[in-house]
């Protein structure tokens, strides 16, 4: 429940219970974009668990990523976007759906890198 690099602005936790400012702690971390900036890793993306194709997404993205740990590909990086109704306050219905108008606003979803790809 407490702050962590990608909570949202304005989001509530039990370290900020009036909602991540910026002036305070500082903007979310994009990793996937951050590391996207390094010539290393071999394949990073971000997906989300709200709906069954993107549950699906979030295997292949998975499965992908350990291939290319299996075949030497420098590194892997998978962000998954999931919620927590109870640290939210929300319903399950709402906290998905947040996932989708909300978080996801911020933290698209995607491959950012893929070398087999040319992405």
């Amino acid at each position: 429940g407490q702050l962590a690099p990608t909570t949202l602005v304005g989001q509530r936790s039990t370290t900020t219970p009036r909602g991540r400012n910026p002036e305070i702690d500082g903007y979310p971390i994009d990793m996937c974009k951050l590391l996207s900036q390094l010539q290393a890793p071999s394949y990073i993306a971000r997906c989300a668990l709200n709906n069954p194709a993107n549950v699906r997404k979030a295997k292949e993205s998975i499965k992908k990523a350990f291939q290319y740990q299996i075949e030497g590909k420098a590194f892997s990086f998978v962000e998954i976007l999931s919620n927590c109704v109870t640290n939210w306050n929300m319903s399950p219905l709402d906290s998905l759906k947040h996932i989708e108008t909300t978080t996801s606003k911020v933290f698209p979803l995607g491959v950012f890198r893929d070398v087999d790809e040319g992405v």
